[in-house]
């Protein structure tokens, strides 16, 4: 296939909420809300179908408010009302752009968004528009990889790409060890066996389970999305 000519034609992308809109930041940052916007909507315009997952961590971390005494259900919930807050900021972004958007939630809220819908999502998908899932799976004790791996499957994605700040998976945190090596790429039981901190193991099982393959890449490096969408630049492949 032509290095120039994206591998595939349906992707899952899921970004963290410091990654995708919070910028290591409290809260929504606008310039790394309007990147990632900017990295979708090229993918868009390339004729590639997208679905997004967003996590809420730069709003929320139910988690650990969890470890610090607050019953986990309730604090999960509160985790989950945090991404549909980021997918609505990321839908006004992308609509800026003239990117014509969904947001479907896992809650239902019917004032500010579409329930979750499996159906008409796909047919959002082949409308061309970019459908943003919230709300993680609607249930506690399931973080928002197990949700993007879940939609992922549901949507026949043929691919889930998770944007991180680093260009792959390493050895060691090489923000912290100057020695870690990116591997290339692994295997889901790889990832498993060692623990390797790229998605909780529900979801790596999952994915190995439907045989979908992940790319985890830099989505803050500008234009990466739609080069590793090509099979260029850095990233690291679980297959």
């Amino acid at each position: 296939m032509p290095a120039d000519k994206p591998r595939y034609k349906r992707i899952l992308l899921k970004l963290s909420g410091e990654a995708g809109v919070g910028g290591d930041k409290f809260g929504i940052d606008p310039e790394t809300l309007g990147a990632v916007a900017d990295e979708i909507a090229q993918v868009t315009r390339a004729g590639i179908q997208v679905a997004v997952v967003v996590g809420g961590g730069n709003i929320f971390r139910g988690a650990a408010l969890a470890e610090a005494g607050m019953e986990r259900a309730s604090a999960d919930y509160m985790g989950m009302l945090a991404t549909v807050m980021n997918a609505l900021a990321l839908q006004a972004a992308l609509e800026k752009l003239g990117v014509f958007t969904r947001v479907q939630s896992a809650i239902p809220m019917d004032a500010v968004c579409e329930p979750y819908i499996r159906r008409r999502a796909l047919r959002h998908l082949e409308k061309g528009r970019v459908v943003i899932f919230a709300a993680g799976v609607g249930a506690p004790f399931f973080t928002t990889d197990s949700g993007a791996a879940l939609r992922a499957a549901e949507m026949g994605a043929e691919a889930l790409f998770k944007g991180t700040s680093v260009d792959g998976v390493y050895t060691a945190d090489p923000k912290a060890d100057a020695t870690a090596t990116r591997y290339e790429t692994l295997s889901y039981t790889d990832v498993l066996a060692r623990n390797l901190k790229v998605m909780d193991a529900s979801a790596v099982s999952l994915m190995r389970d439907n045989q979908i393959p992940i790319v985890v890449f830099n989505i803050r490096e500008r234009g990466n999305l739609l080069k590793v969408l090509k099979g260029e630049g850095v990233f690291t492949t679980i297959a």
